[in-house]
């Protein structure tokens, strides 16, 4: 097992291209305006992420330029979820997060455009990410949240074999309002011994 070094994730990062068909992530790019625009109009992902709430081009120019700078300055990978034989037409997006990474932890986030949901594109994202995480960068523990109320979402943490942990109780604000969040986690020991474990 390769053994976990901090410095592996020490900026500049570089944004690399993952492919778990049916799905490629790669970086953000400024032909990317159409998704940051389809993602702003629902309401779901507008309220839980940092896309902008009301889009405007120069808005959503400005959301794909911090995504890059997030990897420059050291705060994580942004990646867009797209079809691997349509890799130019977003779908949705996947975070990993690195702010935690000298206690040997980072987080995860990610969402779909209404279009993409119920194809089980998110678990393939995260199946991406998640052998990025454990398998090229060795990291120790992931973790992500996810609102009680977002069954899918929770759906597709499990079938990669996230564990429920807690339920955090006034997690995260949402809407100027304190809201429970749901902890997943998984263990990189736990992915190296697979499902059956």
């Amino acid at each position: 097992m390769k053994a976990f070094d901090p410095q592996i994730c020490a900026p500049p990062l570089r944004v690399p291209r993952l492919t778990r068909p049916p799905v490629v992530l790669r970086p953000f790019a400024g032909t990317d305006l159409a998704l940051v625009r389809q993602a702003s109009a629902d309401p779901l992902i507008a309220s839980i992420s940092s896309v902008p709430r009301s889009y405007t081009d120069d808005a959503g120019r400005a959301f794909i330029e911090r995504q890059h700078r997030r990897a420059v300055e050291g705060d994580g990978f942004s990646f867009v979820i797209a079809a691997d034989g349509e890799p130019q037409t977003g779908l949705g997006s996947i975070g990993l997060w690195v702010h935690e990474i000298e206690n040997g932890r980072a987080s995860v986030g990610y969402w779909l455009v209404d279009t993409a949901r119920g194809r089980g594109l998110a678990a393939h994202a995260l199946e991406a990410v998640t052998t990025f995480a454990f398998g090229d960068l060795g990291i120790p523990r992931l973790h992500l949240f996810v609102e009680p109320w977002n069954v899918a979402s929770a759906r597709t943490a499990l079938s990669v074999g996230f564990c429920h942990e807690a339920t955090l109780r006034g997690w995260e604000r949402i809407d100027g309002t304190q809201h429970d969040c749901d902890c997943f986690a998984l263990l990189r020991q736990e992915w190296q011994r697979g499902p059956a474990a």
